[in-house]
C-alpha cells in the first residue's frame, strides 16, 4: 500500500536508501482517482525495492509548491533525496514502472 506523506515524514523518507515514486493528487482530482490504483499496484509490486507515497496537495500544499507542482496528478521519482524522473497527469501503469526501474 503507498504511504500517507506529509511534512513530517517526506524529507525522511526520501533520505531512504530505496527509490522513492510520490503521487502528488487530490480527492476531488478524477484523473488522480484514476492513477490511484495504479499507483497501489506500484507500491505493491515494487515493496521492499522502492518506496511508494501519496501526497495530497489540499493538504500539503508547500510540499507540491517546493517541487514546482502545477497540475495534478504529478509523480515524482527521487533517488537519493533528489527528483530523478517526473510525470504530469494521467499515464498507464508501464510509465511509473519505467520511472522506478531507471531508479533502482
Amino acid at each position: 500500500m503507498a504511504m500517507k506523506l506529509d511534512a513530517t515524514n517526506f524529507d525522511q523518507v526520501l533520505s531512504g536508501p530505496q527509490p522513492v515514486l510520490v503521487d502528488f493528487w487530490a480527492t476531488w482530482c478524477g484523473p488522480c482517482r484514476m492513477v490511484g490504483p495504479i499507483i497501489e499496484q506500484i507500491a505493491q509490486e515494487y515493496e521492499g525495492r522502492a518506496v511508494v507515497g501519496k501526497v495530497d496537495v489540499d493538504e500539503c500544499g508547500e510540499l507540491a509548491m517546493r517541487y514546482g507542482v502545477m497540475s495534478i496528478p504529478t509523480v515524482i521519482v527521487f533517488k537519493n533525496g533528489k527528483p530523478v524522473a517526473q510525470q504530469v497527469g494521467a499515464v498507464g501503469k508501464a510509465t511509473y514502472a519505467a520511472m522506478i526501474e531507471q531508479a533502482l
